[in-house]
């Protein structure tokens, strides 16, 4: 199973905290020794045979003979035992592409000469031959060496014209050669085990050749930043990367990159690393934790090492997020460099491993442990242990880790120690504590993040927060890793995200055990996972030992083991759950099954009992059920500890209280305490511990030295934190005897160095102790004894009583004796033990002309960016006086050569404040004196100093009384009851209290300054004695000085200070307010009111006001009148301060402010009655609609609004509501005719308001802008259609108006419209239709519509593969459309019955369409019909077809039907006839008359003419044959079921059919008798016939 390649900090995977130092060494041996012996093989075939015999006929003088190596050179003639190699500069590989072959011989050819003029005369000095042997030699030496350069150059010669003669032909035809780079074969993925080489490959066409560079998550690899990692080669056009001993750090996306003057080409490929859980890397093992016997030699067994922690680390308090470094300098004695000791770092007792959250250093003499980044998991008990075969020695102190400042005011603190526990394949439980910081309101629970290794996207996991401090976490993909991280919540807010989890991967234990122990697989290049042939699929069987683990309120967590039988396929699981009693039974997971046997269940009724139990499923089936648990009541089985028993307080130091209190009683899983103090009567509660102390004991440490504080404790497991217990005794902060400290007596000093030399004394100098014992060091005492021939003496008292100062002149000495010194501090409780043993000093006079080395170099002000080093001048001052000094600093860590001057020119001071320095570094800084001889020797450098601004430092500050007093103040918390405050000068202390006197009073100290003057211009520094460098400074200079004269000069002369000056503002019905602020005002404050030089009194006119607490002084006046202008003074007097202000109203400003009360005085008597809040105005609706709309006030039932367009009353049916003050008037559609002056009226009894718009001209340009701009917003993205036509491209809008102007683009040009190319718009919808579409067509369209401003553009691109299909449906479309077209139809349709009698003709004509001209086959029945003299079947002309039958009988009952097929397709046309029993005997005639109506000729239905002559006619009688034709219709019924079609059913008479039009009904008329009648008639009957039965 792979992981994710992305997945490389995994902590079961990740080696990036192996020591690799051993390893980097030897791969960059071997590759250099690899590099050597390719290019001694790269030369000719003659050069590699002069080479042979070279290494033949020097194999006597070669200490290595049967390898070749380069020549070395021996110094003086010496035959060294070791050779070092000359070196040259790495060339190949940096871009992957290798050197030509030119390179190559000529690097050949000189490696051969430099090598054979190195062994000749190596030879010549190491071995004494014969004369004649090495004549022979040396000839042969010459001849080989000259073959070599002769042949080489030949060669070069021939490539060089080759070379040319390539080129030539390039150039002729350089245009048809180049092409762009090309991967021929691509570089492929892989998944390799830790420890591995992987070899990526890739074969590259191109001309000119590409050059080929590889990437590591798009950063170029660079061979020489990781010598022996990587290595590149590029030989013929392949091209190749190396990755040697791989490990996760590996994991990552490469890329061969190709390029040449053509182009560039990338291909990737990724790489995955891999390694076995447990798996432990040889590499692995620290330089530090090196064994203890390693490198001893037998005598080195009997030796004892002392260890001695000096320079230790204190108790630390840290903020989270910021860094921490811990550090100790050991030392060891004796000191053997072959033997280190092993430096151990614990937590609370844990062991500490380096991870990116903590790194540690062994410099060899100091020790360091630096946290990155704080969270309040760092917070603990420190402990540092040197271990040696002796033993081992340890230090501890505790670091304190405050709460980052929350990102919501009164959110709570974050969560600490997420841990992940019982991880399954889609299940984990994340455990976490809760913080001890609420954030001042109840935590109301938590939310729980994951986010998978190697992404960044955090997903929350539950939807409402979680009280429990515990969270099943399921739905994890199996084979990811995941990290979380939890968020606490209260009323406030939500508190920062904790620290995140280590990783933790969803995977089964069982899988992780099995990969555990399986050994690493031999490199393959690829992991080859082998499966079994499946088996057949089993039914899986029960689970087994279901039980539930964890109930809350909340969730309830059941976990089980797989059944026994389960096939040789994986399973999962289906929970089941139901009410206890009950045996209704309800899945819990219907969708998906779970892979993991735990399972969380969520959303229970609290309270209610439930029992549960799983089934297992496969691919064969659903299980039977497990046995199922017993009840389960959904609710917290945690409770909440108690509160803690009775806090007893100690007192230790002077910033630190031990607590004891009593355990929680009958506590369950008890995580641990947390700890809260207050200053009493202070009423705030900080907490002392931000992570869970376990035991019954806590060491307070930070408190304010002479506070008093009450302590109080609470309990804290995964329910919650108790009660806190009863608040213990006050306590005041202040040190214990002996400061509580083991061993009062300060340390030992050191650093002890000679300042001066004469015939028999010498001056010492030496360094403070690093621990002063708890109190303030009285003295030192010096002992020295003599050492003779490396022989140490006696120690002996160099004086008696105790010295205070750190230097001291040993008198009494013998002259050219050897000496060694030490010295012991001593303080209250006693003298401490005395230093190492100084170097050996010679006492001889000094007789250098240069001044010696300053002492006493002091550290002070140390703050992040800048420090003060004060230093002492040298004791021995040279042939003159000291007339400077210089200073010199370097990085703590940084080598002797990196020393820098500090300042250019010397400075006389014995003082300076260096500034610029690096936060979070330390430095080291000595001083060199100089006098006119020269510049002296650098005194010892002083300790490093860590720049940094320690919590809670504070700086002087200047202050100035109400008296004007000037004066320094300082305060310290840090102070213990021996503190002082010492104030100094220039960093002198003063002593002359004439100028300057002191005041201190608990933790504040107050300079003051008595008559300030330029002889107190100075640097003023105070230092706090008794702490750990607690001092500030102050820089008084001239221009400080002036600032502080006036600041005094005004505090004696005071004046009413002023918020606001005079100022007018206008108040309800015109009122004018003049008004000022004062900062303040007593209760004795007065004022007056002045107008041109008139005071104004309180009356009608004059309304006048002062409230003191606020300091607001105003006077009102109804209205300005003319007499009104002038000047307004307002003065104020309180106690001794006075103040003024005045206001200036004259001209025009008195005028504007007159015109603008008098306005707001009408508008207050218009608001009065109904009015106008916001006059009329108009917006667009999303609708594309105008909406003209005002806001009224002061409505009631009887207001009325009148709408004007034009100066004519819009009329509405309903009456306005007033709803919300609204008043509003749709206009839709707007078009230039709604263009004009639009006016509302709101009137009632009280009075009328008016409101105008103008909606012409450019006011109704703008709102029709507004409108394009809607509609153009509202227009969809452009879709595209395929017509039969061609292409369509379209777009919606909301609304669309003439004029709105619509452009379309292609190819970013405008578009002009031909017959094949329109645009059009359809109601809502604008179009643009392309017509028979070609190539050219293709590309990017654009429909521009504007928007009031400018074009909106909606595009689509119409090219590629969107063209191709669009296209494909057009063609599609288009013969869809021509068959549709060309498909043989009968157009006339034929009536569905037709019901005719006996004997009667039939003739039915229908239309038929088709391209080409349809077949027409007429059926009865479902049988082809063919004509005859009965049924006479014609198509006429291609396009009516015809069906008579000349005398219908029953026999032509039945179907008939009409099909027509061309090669587009058939259709069919159905009809009934129905034939009825004829009743009588039907016939029609026709009579032939004259112009006067006499009948000629009688023509029968036989058709046979002949005179006749009515009966009933007599001779001579005139008849009309109107009058007697008198037409019998005989109606023949036709039951239609497609009534919408038309027919045509025609009565024969001769060659001349009669068509009647048949839809619903169709009658055939019968004239049974007729009278004769003229031509003109019978032609006007037959009409009229016609016409009858056609609308009939």
């Amino acid at each position: 199973m792979s992981l994710p390649f992305y997945q490389k900090h995994h902590k079961h995977y990740d080696s990036g905290y192996h020591s690799t130092e051993v390893q980097s060494a030897l791969s960059q041996y071997q590759l250099e020794e690899k590099s050597s012996a390719a290019s001694h093989s790269k030369g000719s075939r003659a050069a590699l045979y002069s080479d042979e015999m070279l290494v033949e006929s020097s194999s006597n003088l070669s200490p290595r003979p049967k390898r070749p190596k380069q020549t070395y050179a021996a110094l003086d003639h010496e035959i060294i035992g070791y050779v070092v190699p000359v070196f040259r500069g790495r060339r190949e590989y940096v871009s992957g592409i290798t050197d030509t072959e030119e390179e190559r011989f000529k690097e050949t050819a000189g490696y051969l000469a430099r090598r054979n003029l190195f062994a000749s005369s190596e030879g010549v000095m190491a071995i004494s031959r014969s004369t004649e042997d090495t004549v022979r030699e040396e000839m042969f030496e010459k001849k080989s060496r000259t073959t070599a350069m002769r042949e080489s150059a030949e060669r070069i010669n021939l490539n060089k014209k080759i070379h040319e003669t390539v080129e030539f032909h390039t150039k002729l035809n350089e245009d048809s050669l180049l092409h762009a780079p090309e991967f021929v074969i691509k570089p492929r993925s892989h998944t390799v085990w830790e420890k591995q080489n992987v070899k990526l490959h890739c074969t590259v066409s191109g001309w000119p050749e590409p050059r080929v560079t590889w990437y590591k998550n798009n950063v170029p690899i660079d061979i020489h930043a990781y010598p022996g990692k990587y290595k590149i080669e590029s030989r013929y056009g392949v091209h190749s990367l190396e990755i040697n001993r791989c490990n996760f750090e590996d994991t990552a996306q490469y890329r061969a990159s190709a390029m040449n003057v053509k182009g560039e080409l990338s291909a990737l490929s990724s790489v995955v690393v891999k390694r076995y859980k447990g798996e432990i890397d040889s590499s692995s093992v620290s330089t530090v934790s090196v064994p203890l016997s390693y490198g001893l030699s037998a005598t080195d067994y009997g030796t004892k090492f002392d260890i001695h922690i000096v320079e230790k680390f204190a108790v630390s308090f840290g903020r989270e997020g910021e860094t921490m470094s811990l550090g100790c300098t050991v030392i060891v004695y004796p000191n053997m460099k072959r033997i280190q000791p092993e430096i151990q770092w614990y937590r609370d007792g844990v062991l500490l491993q380096p991870s990116k959250w903590m790194q540690m250093h062994w410099s060899g003499e100091r020790a360091t442990l630096t946290l990155t980044h704080l969270n309040k998991e760092d917070e603990g008990l420190y402990t540092m242990r040197v271990v040696t075969k002796s033993g081992y020695e340890a230090y501890s102190a505790y670091v304190f880790v405050r709460d980052a400042e929350a990102e919501v005011a009164g959110a709570p603190a974050a969560p600490l120690d997420v841990d992940c526990l019982d991880a399954n394949k889609d299940y984990v439980i994340v455990t976490w504590k809760q913080p001890a910081v609420n954030g001042g309101s109840p935590i109301l629970g938590y939310f729980v993040d994951r986010c998978e290794v190697g992404t960044t996207h955090w997903s929350q996991c539950n939807d409402t927060p979680v009280k429990f401090a515990r969270f099943p976490v399921t739905g994890l993909v199996e084979g990811r890793s995941y990290i979380f991280r939890v968020r606490a919540v209260n009323k406030n807010g939500i508190s920062r995200p904790s620290r995140v989890s280590n990783p933790i991967a969803a995977m089964d234990p069982a899988d992780k055990e099995r990969m555990k122990g399986h050994p690493s697989a031999p490199w393959t290049g690829q992991i080859i996972v082998t499966e079994e042939e499946p088996a057949e699929g089993v039914v899986p069987g029960k689970p087994c030992q279901l039980a539930v683990t964890e109930a809350t309120k909340s969730y309830v967590v059941l976990s089980w083991k797989p059944p026994g039988q389960r096939g040789h396929e994986g399973i999962m699981y289906y929970v089941e759950k139901c009410v206890a009693g009950t045996d209704s039974w309800q899945r819990v997971n219907t969708e998906i099954p779970v892979k993991s046997p735990r399972f969380a269940l969520f959303d229970l009724a609290e309270g209610k009992s439930y029992c549960f139990r799983v089934r297992c499923c496969n691919s064969a089936g659903v299980g039977e059920p497990s046995e199922p648990t017993e009840a389960t009541v959904v609710g917290d089985k945690l409770d909440i500890p108690k509160p803690p028993g009775h806090v007893l307080p100690t007192r230790n130091t002077d910033t630190c209280v031990v607590l004891t209190w009593g355990e929680s009683k009958d506590a369950k899983e008890l995580v641990g305490y947390y700890i809260e103090a207050t200053i009493v009567g202070s009423g705030v509660w900080e907490p002392c511990n931000n992570k869970p102390v376990k035991g019954t004991r806590f060491f307070c440490h930070g408190l304010s030295t002479g506070q008093t504080y009450v302590f109080r404790v609470s309990a804290v497991n995964a329910a919650g934190l108790s009660e806190f217990s009863q608040e213990s005794e006050a306590i005041e902060v202040k040190a214990a005897i002996g400061r509580g400290v083991p061993q009062a007596s300060p340390a030992p000093p050191y650093g002890i160095s000679v300042l001066e030399t004469v015939r028999n004394s010498m001056v010492l100098g030496w360094k403070q102790p690093k621990f002063i014992g708890g109190a303030e060091i009285t003295g030192y005492f010096v002992d020295y004894r003599e050492v003779i021939d490396g022989v140490v003496g006696k120690w002996h008292e160099a004086h008696i009583k105790p010295i205070s100062e750190r230097a001291y002149r040993v008198n009494d000495l013998k002259e050219n004796m050897t000496y060694q010194f030490q010295v012991r501090a001593a303080n209250i409780a006693g003298v401490g033990i005395p230093s190492l043993p100084s170097p050996s000093f010679k006492c001889e006079e000094w007789t250098i002309a240069v001044p010696g080395p300053p002492y006493d170099l002091r550290c002070t002000e140390v703050r992040k960016n800048s420090l003060v080093l004060l230093w002492n001048p040298p004791v021995y001052i040279g042939r003159s006086e000291v007339n400077g000094f210089y200073l010199d600093i370097k990085e703590a860590e940084a080598d002797e050569g990196q020393w820098r001057s500090v300042n250019e020119k010397a400075t006389e001071k014995k003082y300076m404040k260096i500034k610029h320095l690096k936060e979070g570094t330390a430095y080291v800084f000595r001083v060199r004196a100089q006098n006119k001889a020269g510049v002296g020797k650098p005194s010892d450098e002083t300790e490093p100093v860590l720049a940094e601004t320690r919590p809670g430092t504070k700086e002087v500050v200047v202050d100035v009384d109400d008296d004007g007093v000037i004066s320094l103040i300082y305060e310290c918390s840090e102070m213990t009851t021996d503190s002082k405050f010492v104030w100094s000068k220039n960093y002198e202390e003063v002593s002359d209290s004439s100028r300057l006197a002191m005041e201190t009073k608990g933790g504040r100290s107050r300079a003051v300054f008595k008559d300030p003057a330029i002889e107190d211009l100075g640097i003023y520094s105070c230092v706090v004695t008794e702490t750990d460098g607690v001092s500030a400074s102050y820089t008084l200079d001239e221009d400080e000085l002036k600032r502080l004269l006036e600041m005094s000069h005004d505090h004696k002369f005071p004046t009413v200070p002023l918020k606001s000056d005079l100022a007018v503002e206008l108040l309800e019905k015109g009122r004018v307010r003049f008004w000022l602020q004062a900062e303040k005002l007593s209760a004795n404050a007065k004022n007056n009111f002045v107008f041109n030089d008139t005071e104004l009194i309180h009356g009608e006119k004059y309304k006048m006001s002062v409230d003191k607490n606020t300091g607001i002084i105003e006077m009102i006046m109804e209205k300005l009148a003319d007499e009104d202008e002038g000047t307004f003074t307002f003065q104020l007097k309180d106690g001794k301060a006075t103040n003024q202000s005045s206001l200036v109203l004259i001209g025009d400003v008195f005028k504007k402010l007159q015109k603008e009360s008098e306005f707001q005085r009408q508008e207050w008597l218009r608001k009065q009655g109904p009015h106008f809040v916001e006059y009329l105005g108009w917006e667009v609706t999303p609708k594309c609609d105008v909406l003209l709309k005002c806001k009224v006030a002061n409505i009631l039932k009887e207001t009325t609004i009148i709408w004007y367009k034009d100066e004519r009353e819009i009329m509405f049916d309903d009456k306005h509501d007033f709803k919300e003050g609204v008043c509003t008037l749709l206009i839709s559609q707007i078009s230039k005719k709604d263009a004009g002056i639009y006016e509302v009226i709101l009137k009632d009894d009280r009075g009328k308001d008016k409101s105008l718009l103008k909606l012409v001209d450019q006011g109704f340009t703008d709102v029709m802008n507004s409108v394009f701009k809607a509609i153009a917003e509202s227009a969809t993205e452009l879709k595209i259609q395929s017509t039969e036509d061609g292409i369509r491209l379209y777009s919606f809008v909301t609304y669309y108006t003439e004029d709105l102007r619509v452009s379309w683009h292609h190819k970013e040009s405008k578009m002009s419209y031909t017959d094949r190319v329109k645009c059009g718009v359809t109601g809502e919808q604008l179009w643009l239709q392309i017509n028979e579409p070609t190539d050219k067509d293709k590309g990017k369209y654009a429909l521009e519509i504007f928007d009031g401003k400018g074009g909106l553009q909606k595009t689509v691109d119409v090219s590629g593969q969107a063209f191709d299909d669009a296209y494909a449906e057009f063609q599609r479309l288009k013969q869809a459309a021509i068959a549709e077209r060309n498909r043989a139809r009968v157009i006339g349709g034929l009536p569905d019955v037709v019901t005719i009698q006996e004997g009667k003709s039939l003739n039915l004509t229908c239309n038929v369409w088709g391209d080409p001209v349809p077949e027409v086959t007429w059926l009865k029945n479902e049988r082809e019909m063919v004509g005859d003299d009965h049924c006479i079947l014609k198509f006429p002309s291609e396009k009516f077809a015809s069906f008579t039958i000349t005398s219908v009988s029953s026999a032509d009952s039945g179907k008939y039907s009409i099909l027509v097929k061309n090669k587009y397709g058939t259709e069919t046309g159905d009809f009934t006839l129905i034939v009825t029993q004829a009743i009588g005997e039907m016939c029609m005639a026709m009579y032939v008359a004259d112009d006067a109506g006499n009948v000629l000729e009688t023509i029968t239905a036989d058709g046979n003419s002949k005179p006749a002559t009515p009966p009933s006619c007599k001779k001579g009688s005139k008849y009309k044959a109107t009058e007697h034709i008198r037409p019998c219709v005989e109606e023949i019924v036709v039951t239609e079921e497609t009534p919408n079609e038309e027919s045509s059913v025609t009565e024969e008479k001769g060659d001349m059919p009669l068509q009647i039009t048949a839809q619903k009904r169709v009658s055939v008329p019968d004239v049974s008798h007729i009278n004769h009648t003229s031509a003109a008639g019978v032609e006007e009957s037959q009409n009229k016939l016609k016409a009858d039965t056609t609308t009939k």
